[in-house]
């Protein structure tokens, strides 16, 4: 049986972990009304603006220009885009960002005051039952989405044949600009721990509001810039970006990322590999898309088609390895499973284990966290 606490805590995580990957239209109206109380705890008239933009690409090129960058996206080649963010910007001043009121120092303040209260032994426990408990999940996503937002504008300056210093400046700057943003939603590991510690309730309750209803966005005196949560979001069974046949993670506006087992891939990447063969995947000269066209490939077909031969046989399992030009070796152990399926059959897995391994039992072992000499089972499953 959970007591109160532990219990409390798990539901906050669980309310948490809903919102960093939400997806759907914003609650505008709530996310203005979080916007007003954050500007209001910072002693702050509210904006007189609220814009809303499809994505968080779409707000971070909102917001160089406004930072004064809108010439660099010009010698780019994107007069689109200016154009654009122009027209979401519209008529009237912005003022100065006034992000450090907003959410910098109020954010700092109750950190300091959670972690002075909680001592230095029980902060990091603390942490790590209920922010860190998202942490790796979304700051990967979060990594993934500033890097795009630049790689997409200077893949498109490239295809226009602008210089490359003209590319890599505009694509920093989209970057810089997306690193200004209050991430909304994806500050749930921080929100989740402020909240189990009853610190939601003061001056970071506006932005709770904001991350419990909307995407990104950029604090002006005068105005806000607000985007809009994911249309899609597709993930494995460990949390990480993943998707066959589309982007694993799409805005309104069609800006998107494609990953498989979290690894990013180029659009329409899998559905290139109908033909796929083993001198295929061997040739593939990028390491990280030759491990997905092995995967999708099939260990087992391509240990066979390859002729592999075993490195290790054991009563636990076989344990295999796959030489790849320029790449580590894929080393992996064969398990039988010893349930049966339905049918009677008993099914074959193929686990990934770490390149130095040279026993089957050794990779078993490591399976479950164990050394290979306190590996002992009574039953294999």
């Amino acid at each position: 049986m959970l007591t109160g606490t532990v219990r409390e805590t798990h539901y906050v995580v669980g309310d948490w972990q809903s919102a960093a990957f939400g997806t759907g239209p914003a609650d505008r109206a709530r996310a203005e009304a979080g916007v007003a109380a954050a500007y209001a705890a910072a002693g702050l008239d509210a904006p007189e603006r609220y814009i809303w933009v499809p994505s968080p690409a779409r707000g971070a090129v909102a917001a160089a220009v406004l930072a004064g960058h809108g010439e660099a996206l010009q010698t780019a080649g994107l007069d689109d885009l200016l154009e654009q963010a122009r027209a979401d910007l519209g008529e009237g001043a912005a003022g100065g960002s006034v992000l450090a009121d907003v959410r910098t120092r109020p954010w700092e303040a109750e950190r300091a005051a959670a972690c002075s209260e909680q001592g230095p032994e029980q902060w990091p426990r603390t942490w790590a039952d209920t922010g860190g408990l998202l942490w790796n999940q979304v700051q990967s996503l979060v990594t993934r989405v500033r890097a795009a937002t630049g790689e997409q504008a200077h893949a498109r300056s490239r295809a226009e044949g602008n210089p490359l210093p003209a590319q890599e400046r505009v694509a920093s700057l989209l970057r810089a600009a997306a690193l200004d943003a209050v991430l909304g939603q994806h500050d749930a590991p921080w929100l989740a721990l402020f909240e189990s510690l009853g610190r939601l309730d003061g001056p970071l309750a506006g932005l709770a509001e904001v991350a419990r209803s909307a995407g990104w966005w950029w604090p002006y005196e005068r105005l806000v810039i607000l985007s809009e949560r994911p249309s899609e979001l597709h993930r494995d069974e460990p949390g990480r970006l993943h998707r066959g046949d589309g982007p694993a993670l799409a805005y309104p506006d069609g800006f998107a990322l494609h990953a498989w087992r979290g690894m990013p891939i180029p659009r329409d990447f899998v559905s290139s590999l109908t033909d796929l063969t083993p001198d295929r995947i061997s040739s593939e000269e990028n390491a990280e898309l030759r491990r997905v066209m092995l995967e999708i490939f099939g260990y087992d077909r391509y240990l066979a088609e390859t002729g592999a031969r075993p490195l290790h046989r054991d009563e636990t399992g076989v344990l295999w390895s796959i030489d790849l030009p320029g790449d580590e070796s894929v080393v992996m152990v064969e398990v039988v499973n010893s349930t049966p399926e339905p049918d009677g059959t008993h099914r074959t897995y193929y686990l990934r284990v770490p390149p130095g391994t040279r026993t089957a039992r050794a990779g078993v072992a490591w399976t479950f966290g164990v050394d290979e000499a306190d590996y002992h089972p009574e039953k294999q499953t």
